[in-house]
């Protein structure tokens, strides 16, 4: 699919691309986005050239990942956030937000919207936020967006070669108040 650009009433949610190298590669160096993502470490320019000219455009062409850039009105990069489809109906989501920009509930707001375009436009039923454990800021953004925790996975995230435990939670589109595009029976109590 081509790649779309979201609004919300503070950003501007568009693909990235060789124009936002620069702007990926200055909010990569920060060392907890290299702790808490699987970003390469150390994060080099030519880790952001490929993210931005192959990795996005990719993602978008084949309808495995859709990546959205977090930019203010002004152009400044404050996030990354992405889906990338893991089953039929199923998205992961992850996301980042730049160290000068965090704490304004930027991601949250991104997060919310993305989510909706993936219930209403993608056909997707599910999405699973994951995270190491003792990513709480990570935590708290999924849990403003709406996400509900649902447990921790042992050893089913490896970042940088190391197995590590991971909280896990999802959200459907009944919990923004929308359709699902298949029928959904909760298990009963």
């Amino acid at each position: 699919m081509d790649p779309v650009t979201l609004t919300t009433d503070r950003l501007v949610l568009r693909t990235v691309g060789p124009q936002d190298t620069d702007a990926v590669y200055a909010a990569a160096q920060d060392p907890d986005i290299q702790r808490w993502t699987t970003v390469p470490s150390p994060y080099l320019p030519e880790h952001a050239r490929s993210f931005a000219e192959q990795v996005v455009p990719e993602g978008w062409a084949n309808d495995s990942m859709f990546t959205f850039g977090l930019f203010l009105p002004d152009g400044a990069l404050v996030g990354m956030l992405g889906i990338t489809m893991i089953s039929l109906g199923v998205g992961e989501i992850g996301f980042w937000g730049t160290k000068e920009h965090r704490g304004r509930g930027y991601v949250t707001e991104a997060a919310v919207a993305v989510s909706r375009w993936a219930f209403t436009e993608r056909a997707v039923d599910r999405l699973e936020w994951r995270a190491e454990v003792g990513n709480t800021a990570s935590r708290a953004v999924a849990q403003r967006a709406g996400y509900t925790m649902e447990g921790t996975l042992r050893s089913a995230i490896n970042n940088k070669g190391v197995r590590r435990d991971c909280w896990i939670g999802s959200l459907l589109p009944s919990d923004l108040a929308l359709p699902s595009t298949s029928p959904y029976l909760p298990a009963q109590a």
